[in-house]
């Protein structure tokens, strides 16, 4: 009686198995709709297991999962390489349209501006839209203009009647990032020499 029932068992397993190989072939062939790229794909959510290169895109529909398998991500998802999967993973912003990380955005959609990974409608303050690149650029607010220097010309400060002198104006340390746009930090004016040189030169 043992002997009927492990033979039963057996063949029961020897079915299942069966079964599950042929689905995966047919799987792997791309005989399933829609299951191009696909290790392990399911008829009713696409792909399970996608190949090595590949990346596994899973959207919902309602309360549905699909999966696709894809060589390069979609706008709003970056990709992750696995030890077991690779994955497609979306952007934590929807304003977001390309990301180097979940939090981390590259490229901002359309009416929106990119500042250090994040998309705004309107730059930040200390900030100026730069609508070419459609990014945020610091600006820098430099310090108090100095006092007019002495007038001079051709750096000798007497026997001309007209010269020239200069104000100047510090940047702060923290404003001195590459990229920042900043106002005039020089200005010269013309001037008039008010002393004769020794020995009438």
């Amino acid at each position: 009686m043992q002997w009927i029932i492990f033979m039963l068992l057996l063949f029961i397993s020897s079915m299942e198995m069966l079964e599950q190989n042929r689905w995966k072939k047919q799987a792997s062939a791309g005989l399933l709709e829609n299951c191009t790229g696909c290790v392990l794909c399911s008829e009713d959510n696409g792909c399970i297991t996608c190949h090595h290169r590949l990346f596994l895109l899973i959207w919902r529909d309602g309360i549905r999962q699909y999966g696709m398998c894809v060589h390069t991500c979609p706008p709003g998802y970056f990709g992750v390489r696995g030890l077991e999967v690779n994955r497609c993973t979306k952007c934590r912003s929807p304003s977001c349209e390309s990301c180097f990380s979940r939090d981390f955005c590259m490229k901002c959609k359309d009416k929106f501006y990119l500042y250090k990974g994040q998309c705004f409608r309107q730059c930040p303050s200390g900030t100026a839209a730069q609508p070419g690149t459609r990014e945020c650029q610091e600006t820098c607010e430099p310090g108090p203009w100095s006092e007019w220097s002495a007038c001079t010309h051709e750096s000798r400060t007497c026997g001309c009647k007209w010269g020239v002198e200069t104000r100047v104006r510090e940047v702060p340390e923290a404003a001195r990032e590459e990229g920042t746009a900043c106002p005039a930090l020089l200005e010269t004016r013309r001037c008039r020499m008010k002393k004769h040189c020794p020995g009438g030169e």
